[in-house]
């Protein structure tokens, strides 16, 4: 397992120590089991995440229950805390994406999203140019000009941000409250791409278009063009990243 090197955080240390620590320990075991280093079947006791991480009963145990809640582990009296089976864990979880896009089955998982959010955001950008309010639609108008703006730019930082508010408003604006869960993962998803130095410096041009074009298309009520549009949108991405 990957050590924190934190030390306990007590009292003293003040609150906010607390959250970070315990978001650290988390990554760390999360990593640990979607990599393979904590194999399905493995036990875990308190004993020994306290021992490892030099953390606090009480923060092991939130952890555990925070893993558990995500179904990578499950917990039995006199049994100890297991390692789920790939198989039953939540894989719609953004924390759960985010931990797998940084492991080495990073490819595997890209290719996963890749095909889910082919199979989803068409269909969510037609629904937005069926449902989208005024103000959604004036908004992911804006945005699309701001991803213009900064992709030519170059401040890929600030473009990220941007993007991950445009496919998040679509996602809500579908009028579909399935979409709308999936808007953190594919955040994790657009933020790791940038992270691991996966996006261009400057986005292509037609990526840029095919942005506008589907904002044109949910502004004037056109669900067939924002579907089309937004597939091409995941054409590029699927390209990008060499997936079949």
């Amino acid at each position: 397992m990957s050590t924190a090197t934190d030390n306990h955080a007590d009292a003293t240390d003040g609150e906010a120590a607390v959250p970070a620590l315990h978001l650290r320990v988390l990554d760390a075991l999360g990593e640990a089991i979607v990599s393979g280093e904590l194999a399905p079947g493995r036990r875990l006791t308190l004993d020994d995440l306290q021992q490892h991480y030099n953390v606090s009963r009480t923060l092991a145990r939130d952890t555990m229950r925070v893993l558990e809640s995500m179904n990578l582990v499950y917990s039995r009296r006199r049994v100890g805390i297991v390692v789920q089976d790939p198989e039953l864990w939540n894989v719609f979880d953004p924390k759960l994406v985010r931990w797998r896009l940084a492991s080495s089955r990073r490819a595997e998982q890209y290719s996963s999203l890749t095909e889910l959010r082919i199979a989803v955001e068409p269909i969510a950008a037609a629904g937005a140019a069926r449902r989208a309010g005024a103000a959604e639609r004036r908004q992911l108008t804006a945005l699309a000009a701001e991803l213009r703006r900064l992709g030519e730019a170059g401040e890929l930082e600030a473009f990220l941000q941007a993007d991950i508010a445009f496919h998040s408003l679509l996602l809500h604006s579908s009028g579909n409250e399935m979409f709308k869960a999936l808007d953190g993962m594919v955040a994790e998803v657009l933020s790791s791409r940038t992270k691991q130095g996966l996006m261009p410096f400057k986005p292509r041009p037609d990526a840029l278009a095919a942005h506008e074009a589907v904002a044109a298309a949910v502004a004037g009520g056109d669900a067939g063009t924002a579907e089309a549009a937004m597939h091409q949108i995941l054409d590029e991405v699927r390209t990008a990243m060499g997936l079949p």
